[in-house]
């Protein structure tokens, strides 16, 4: 073949290439989220985004979000997550603890990263911590034994307290709470008055519960209302001077007297590897849940002394805050 030909049979070749076909564009991950907070007001949601962006990626260029908020209803979750699976969506974020089995109820093939759960083994949502199985994994905060660290602690502010009031909301999460603070309530001699509350609206006849059944203290347990709802109970706790105790940390400095817990802003930023793992090919069931290493102790000595209540000075010297 001489040289001409040749030339001439490459750009017939060249010329039948469709153009662009050469440079394809890639296709940009839909990840959803379902929150159990409000527009802007997550901050697990927005500790995550942080931990995307220390990783290279750019919402909307390498990443777009499809986000459902529950605005703290519980009951909405099924219905949003059902919503993210009809969207086919590449992969979903769970920021809220109870949101977790309503998202894995909802599909057993789009990957799950949870970046605040509770329970997932006891739950059901995955096999082990180690190698959770299935399409699910991510980040846990909530443990049994946080759960008696927390009943210890109040009983170490309030020694002479022998009862004291939990406020919960309704969910199968909420039963494994409240078991874990009774077993620990149990050990120290300390009985729990449980008291359902669903809105906003029930918090008031919820302390006036609390003080018929003569409680020294209360308690909350984990869950968005709590977060949303966390300085009208301090207040409420204040009006009926009893010594709170929440499991949010922003609530000891909207007035609780105590916080003790791990850092969930951390917790969700470090979610954000497991999302760049899983869109670079990781099988997310393979992925080892991650647990906290660190917690803290927040006491509001404002509160105590409002309180007249006295703070040990052991106590007051494990806290990594006291608010004055």
């Amino acid at each position: 073949m001489d040289r001409r030909r040749f030339v001439l049979i490459s750009l017939a070749g060249a010329l039948a290439v469709p153009l662009g076909a050469e440079a394809q564009p890639l296709k940009v991950p839909r990840i959803g989220v379902l929150s159990g907070g409000f527009p802007n007001q997550d901050g697990c949601l927005e500790a995550w985004r942080r931990g995307l962006q220390e990783l290279g990626y750019v919402e909307g260029q390498t990443h777009v979000l499809e986000t459902r908020w529950s605005e703290g209803r519980g009951e909405a979750y099924p219905h949003l997550a059902a919503d993210l699976v009809r969207l086919k969506v590449d992969l979903i974020v769970s920021t809220a603890g109870p949101a977790a089995s309503a998202v894995k109820g909802a599909t057993t093939s789009i990957p799950i990263v949870l970046a605040s759960s509770f329970y997932p083994v006891e739950l059901g949502i995955i096999a082990s911590l180690a190698r959770p199985g299935g399409n699910v994994t991510g980040v846990t905060h909530f443990t049994p034994e946080l759960m008696a660290k927390r009943v210890q602690l109040l009983k170490e502010a309030v020694p002479t307290a022998s009862r004291f009031a939990v406020l919960r909301v309704a969910g199968g999460v909420q039963n494994l709470v409240v078991r874990d603070m009774e077993a620990a309530a149990r050990l120290l001699g300390v009985q729990l008055q449980v008291i359902e509350v669903r809105r906003v609206e029930d918090l008031s006849a919820a302390f006036d519960t609390a003080d018929r059944g003569r409680a020294h203290a209360v308690m909350s347990t984990q869950a968005p209302f709590f977060a949303h709802n966390r300085a009208t109970i301090a207040q409420l706790a204040l009006k009926h001077r009893l010594p709170s105790f929440s499991g949010e940390r922003a609530a000891a400095e909207a007035g609780a007297l105590m916080f003790y817990g791990p850092s969930i802003s951390e917790g969700c930023q470090r979610a954000a590897k497991y999302v760049d793992r899983i869109l670079k090919g990781a099988k997310p069931g393979d992925l080892p849940i991650e647990q906290p290493t660190t917690y803290e102790l927040v006491i509001n000595l404002k509160t105590a002394k409002a309180l007249g209540l006295t703070i040990r000075p052991s106590l007051l010297a494990r806290a990594d805050q006291v608010i004055e």
